[in-house]
Order: C-alpha cells, then sequence, then structure tokens
C-alpha cells in the first residue's frame, strides 16, 4: 500500500503517547487484589472492571477511528509502479513502404495512426517518431493533424537504433515508469531485439500483420547488349506470391508509352525492351500491383553521350591505345613529349603517360596539379627510365617504384572485386586462361594502393592510388603481350570511363552515390538536382572541368530529376527506392526475451493504463470510520 499525502502519517505517531498512558493504566488494573475485603467495601468488584474495560473498549475504539479518518487523509491506494509516479510513454510508428501493405482494417501504417490517435489519453504527455519525424513531449490532441498527415518514408531505422533514438526521448528520471512503444510489422531484415535493452523500461512491440503477403515488383533493369543502333534492355521482377500467368509490363519515355509486353512470373524473371542508342531516354518500368505501390515504377534514364577528354604523352608507339580510346565516346589527343602543349591538361579527364624515359619537373607538377582537380593519371613505365623522376610524381599518390627485375613473370591473379572489373567485365570468376606475361618488370612499393591484377608471385602488375593507375611493366614491344590479351580492353577502357563518372541508368535512395558532371561553373554557382516542385542542392565539389555531386538519403522521392545550373538542364539522373522491403517475410518476435509482445494498438495501451492504474483505498478507511463511530456509540450504550 502506497499512500499520495504520507506526511499525514505522522499524525499517526501522536496518538501512540495516550495508547502507551492507557495500557499502563490498564497493567495498573490488572494489578488490584478483588479478594480483599477492605477493597469489596468500597466498591463492587464487578461494576468497577466492567467501568474499566469499557474505558478501554470506548478509548481503543476512538484511537481507530482517528487513525482511519488520518489514513484516509493519507489517500491510500495500490499500484503496480512500485511508487513511480510519472509514466514516460515513447511510441515508434514505422512508417516505411512494407507497412502499405493491407490489414483487417486498411494499411497498416493508416490504421495505426488512427489507432494512436484513438488510444492514447488526448492530454496525455507523449513523445512519438517516426522513420523520418519527431514529435517529443507532446499531446495527441496538438499533434493529430500532423500525424494524420504523415507520409510513407524511404528509409527504415534499424531497430536497435529505433530503440537508441527511444531512450533519448526519455528523460533522465529514475522515479517514472518508463513505457517505450514500437509499432511496426518487423520485417525480417533486422538484428534481435534482445539486445541491450534496459530493465527499467517497458518494451512494448505491436506487431501488424497483413492479410496477404504477395506481392511483385520490378526489381532491377540492365543494358543486356548494345550496338550501334539500339540498346537491349533486361528488366528483372520478383513475385512473392503465387504464380502469375499474364503480368504486363509497360515502357514509357517520358509519359509517352514506348512498348508493353506480358510475363508469366513465378518467383522471377526477366524480359527485354528495345531502346535506341545515342538518344536521350527519360524512362520508366510501370507493372500493376495491388499490393505495395512503391515498388511498381522503376525509373531510369539515358542522357546524351558525353565523350570522355583522353590525353596521351607518348614515347612509343601508342595504335593500342587509339584502338580503345575510340571517336564515339572518348576524345582523344596524342602528343610527343616534346611537342605537349601544358595548357591541354586542365581540359583532360584522363592523361596517359606512356613509357617516357624521363617525366619532366614542370610536367609532374601540372599532373600533379591536375590530380588534385579530380583528373586521372594512368602511368606506363618504361624500361630504363629515370627512375627519381618518376617517384618524385608517384609519392603524392603513396606509390613508389624501385629496381627493374629481368625475370620473366605471368600475370595470374584478377582482382575481380576491383572497380575495373567488377562491373560485369566478367560473367564469372575464371581460374584458368591464357596468362599474359612480362620478361621484366619493376617493384612497386606500396602499402595504400590497391592491386587489380598480379604476377603469379604475387607481386602488383597494375594498381590504383587514389586517381593514378600504374602498370608495374612497360607494355609495348618484346617485353609484354599483355597489350595482346583479353585484359587490355577491359582494363584501359574502364580506367577510360572512371576517369568521367557520367551518371549510371538509376541510382538508388539511401546508398552512398556519386557522380560526375562534365561542366565549368563560376566561383559561386551550384548545381541543383530539379523535379517538378522539388529542389535540391546536392553535396557537390567543384574541379575545372567537371563537378562531382554525392548523394545519400537525398532526395527522398523516387524519380528522375534533372541537373540544373541555374536555368540551365545539363543532364538528367535517376532516383529508385530500396527494394529490401519488397519481399514480405516477418520477424518472429512472440519468443523476444524481456518485451511485451501484442498485436494491436489498443490492447498495449489497455496494459499500460492498468499498469498506472491506482486503486484507491481511502473510501474503505471512511467506512471503517464510520463503523467504529456506530460500535463507540453502542459500546456507550449497550455496554454495562
Amino acid at each position: 500500500m502506497q499512500f499520495k499525502n504520507p506526511e499525514i502519517l505522522y499524525a499517526l505517531v501522536l496518538l501512540l503517547i495516550p495508547i502507551i498512558i492507557h495500557l499502563f493504566q490498564l497493567r495498573r488494573f490488572k494489578k488490584v487484589d478483588f479478594t480483599n475485603v477492605a477493597f469489596l467495601k468500597k466498591a463492587s468488584l464487578q461494576t468497577r472492571k466492567s467501568s474499566e474495560i469499557k474505558k478501554w473498549l470506548v478509548l481503543l475504539t476512538r484511537l481507530l477511528l482517528f487513525a482511519a479518518i488520518i489514513i484516509a487523509f493519507a489517500q491510500p491506494y495500490t499500484s503496480k509502479t512500485r511508487g513511480q509516479t510519472k509514466t514516460e510513454n515513447v511510441i515508434y510508428l514505422d512508417n516505411s513502404f512494407s507497412m502499405q501493405a493491407k490489414g483487417n482494417q486498411g494499411e497498416l501504417f493508416k490504421r495505426a495512426v488512427q489507432d494512436v490517435i484513438a488510444n492514447v489519453p488526448q492530454d496525455a504527455v507523449v513523445s512519438i517518431f517516426t522513420n523520418d519525424a519527431v514529435f517529443k513531449n507532446t499531446t495527441i490532441d496538438a499533434v493529430k493533424n500532423e500525424l494524420l498527415r504523415l507520409e510513407y518514408s524511404a528509409s527504415q531505422l534499424p531497430y536497435k537504433a529505433a530503440l537508441l533514438k527511444s531512450k533519448l526521448l526519455l528523460e533522465n528520471n529514475k522515479n517514472s515508469l518508463k513505457n517505450i512503444v514500437f509499432i511496426s510489422d518487423f520485417q525480417d531484415y533486422d538484428i534481435s531485439l534482445n539486445e541491450d535493452i534496459d530493465p527499467s523500461v517497458n518494451l512494448h512491440l505491436v506487431k501488424l500483420s497483413p492479410v496477404n503477403t504477395a506481392n511483385i515488383s520490378v526489381d532491377s533493369i540492365s543494358v543486356s547488349s548494345a550496338n550501334a543502333t539500339n540498346l537491349e534492355l533486361a528488366v528483372f521482377l520478383k513475385n512473392s506470391g503465387d504464380l502469375i500467368d499474364n503480368l504486363p509490363v509497360s515502357l514509357y519515355n517520358d509519359n509517352d508509352l514506348v512498348a508493353k509486353t506480358s510475363v508469366e512470373l513465378d518467383r522471377s524473371v526477366s524480359t527485354l525492351f528495345s531502346i535506341p542508342s545515342n538518344t536521350a531516354f527519360k524512362g520508366q518500368i510501370v507493372i500493376d500491383d495491388g499490393a505495395l505501390q512503391f515498388d511498381n515504377i522503376l525509373y531510369f534514364n539515358l542522357n546524351d553521350i558525353k565523350k570522355i577528354n583522353v590525353l596521351a604523352i607518348n614515347q612509343v608507339d601508342d595504335s593500342f591505345l587509339k584502338r580503345i580510346y575510340t571517336k564515339d565516346e572518348f576524345n582523344y589527343k596524342s602528343f610527343e613529349i616534346n611537342q605537349l602543349d601544358y595548357n591541354l591538361i586542365s581540359d583532360q579527364q584522363l592523361i596517359i603517360l606512356n613509357e617516357l624515359d624521363q617525366i619532366p619537373n614542370s610536367l609532374a607538377t601540372s599532373l600533379k596539379a591536375f590530380a588534385r582537380q579530380g583528373g586521372s593519371i594512368l602511368v606506363v613505365p618504361a624500361e630504363g627510365m629515370n627512375t627519381r623522376s618518376y617517384n618524385d610524381l608517384l609519392i603524392d599518390f603513396n606509390i613508389a617504384l624501385d629496381s627493374f627485375n629481368l625475370n620473366e613473370k605471368r600475370i595470374t591473379e584478377i582482382n575481380f572485386s576491383h572497380p575495373l572489373y567488377a562491373n560485369g567485365v566478367f560473367e564469372k570468376q575464371i581460374s584458368n586462361f591464357q596468362y599474359p606475361k612480362v620478361k621484366g618488370h619493376y617493384r612497386v612499393n606500396t602499402n595504400k594502393a590497391s592491386s587489380a591484377l598480379k604476377f603469379e608471385n604475387g607481386a602488383t602488375f597494375l594498381c590504383q592510388g587514389k586517381n593514378l593507375y600504374l602498370f608495374a611493366s612497360p607494355l609495348s614491344g618484346d617485353n609484354s603481350n599483355f597489350v595482346n590479351s583479353p585484359l587490355i580492353v577491359p582494363s584501359l577502357y574502364n580506367i577510360g570511363k572512371y576517369s568521367l563518372k557520367l551518371p549510371r541508368l538509376y541510382y538508388t535512395i539511401g546508398r552512398n552515390n556519386s557522380f560526375d558532371v562534365a561542366t565549368q561553373l563560376q566561383q559561386d554557382d551550384i548545381l541543383t538536382l530539379v523535379k517538378n516542385e522539388i529542389s535540391i542542392i546536392p553535396r557537390q565539389q567543384q574541379y575545372n572541368n567537371k563537378v562531382v555531386i554525392k548523394t545519400e538519403e537525398s532526395p527522398e522521392v523516387a524519380g528522375i530529376y534533372s541537373i540544373n545550373s541555374k536555368d540551365q538542364v545539363l543532364s538528367h539522373v535517376s532516383f529508385n527506392y530500396q527494394r529490401t522491403e519488397s519481399d514480405l517475410t516477418y520477424k518472429d518476435v512472440s519468443n523476444s526475451d524481456q518485451v511485451h509482445v501484442n498485436n494491436s494498438v489498443s490492447a498495449v495501451f489497455d496494459a499500460i493504463k492498468s499498469d498506472t492504474k491506482m486503486n484507491a483505498l481511502w473510501k474503505w478507511f471512511v467506512i471503517f470510520a464510520l463503523l467504529l463511530l456506530i460500535i463507540e456509540m453502542l459500546i456507550l450504550k449497550y455496554f454495562k
């Protein structure tokens, strides 16, 4: 039993004094010798004894009456809160895309919002947060309209992060009862909720389940083949429900329907569309599915071809470079070292040093400045070169060349995870083919550069340090047959393509994305991403002839955005939502330790109300006081 006004109980202490005095008098009364004849002469033994008992009963009844009245004013009650008089409630409302699924009463998230509004007391102080919004220390009545306007979020908080955020919204008050309520469908992709649960916090899980877990999604798109006139696009679709006999799939260019096909879809399937190459295309792949809506459209786009500027500085034949850096994709220029126009360097994206005997100090200085402005450099050393002049350039990239070894080595190790070979260069990892070889090579000293190709003894043949690529041996003449191997084309071609990272078909919201825009801006100019009424200033870094744009959680809305410099549209870029929530499989939280699991919002708040409910006992003490008063009156009237 607990008391709202415990200080009133101190009055009970004052009642102990007359009780002790009365008991002392009663003790003296019990020592009287009732058999003494003299005493019998003064009074009747029975009368005296009855009188004393009557006084004792009246006194005891009055003391109990006063005690009952005092305890009633102290307002006693019973509760499960163990003396905690304040309650703190934090609610996490999952508004991720999977909560679009239909429950018995409509979309899971929309129904959850209605249940929170209906079940949380209107004037109770509460903190509510979603994946992208926070309402701290407010009331339902104050934020009702904002809750009803909440939209779905492209990013979902990991449950561990949501739990940490919930604790930060709680006050540091040890005397309060703390409740955290998670309202979610608990998709099966996150870590266990049993970790790091504070025993002083009551964690309630409201698991909402859809009536149907079937869903169809446009998963991804890629270029399967290309020629001078057409691109063939492979569209991949996924299904988590029953077999679909006939699913229409449409291709749009902007708002114009370009092509339409139908597929039979069990678990996954791909279909092909053909579009013109070398033409700007703002595409949408569209399906019609009644389950989740966010994954029914996939946006992509093709921009006008931007040719990449490549400058080769040669002292040997560069015919193999001309065959790779062709006119349809590259602006390739070639100069002998003694004929080089240094003013051309700042306009390039890639500069190739093709077996120079020596790198002049003036060229090394210009190349370092070029690299700091985001340009890429490819170095092919020459046999018998001036190693010190090379190292003067390479040291800025944490690379150095050592002595030249005249030992024949095969190039046998391919780093398939390196960006040069990771994006579809090889359909599968190969373990044996006609390995190219070199008769002599330089030893590469570095602890930071990544190796793309290695010799059979593990030494580096091709490495990358920052935005510089380095071969460990000459490629021309009799020293190496690498220029005739299948590896030469993807290696040099991708080095050229990655020197200007033009936007891909599309990017995924919530990931670290980076692409280049070939443009020259004035000092205070910026690029913006624009879609209808949405205008975003992304994180960007300006160089001489390009701007590097980086995005992650922005933009938040999928679609095709124009890249604008003031009012001029430079190109377009597409963003799509992640497809991780398309698979409607869920975590079993029924066996979670230290948590309370329910399947409805109302049940959770009924339980919270029960935990905080106080059973008032003061009425019983008032009734007890009235009974004692009646008993005293009866004693006075009828006790003889």
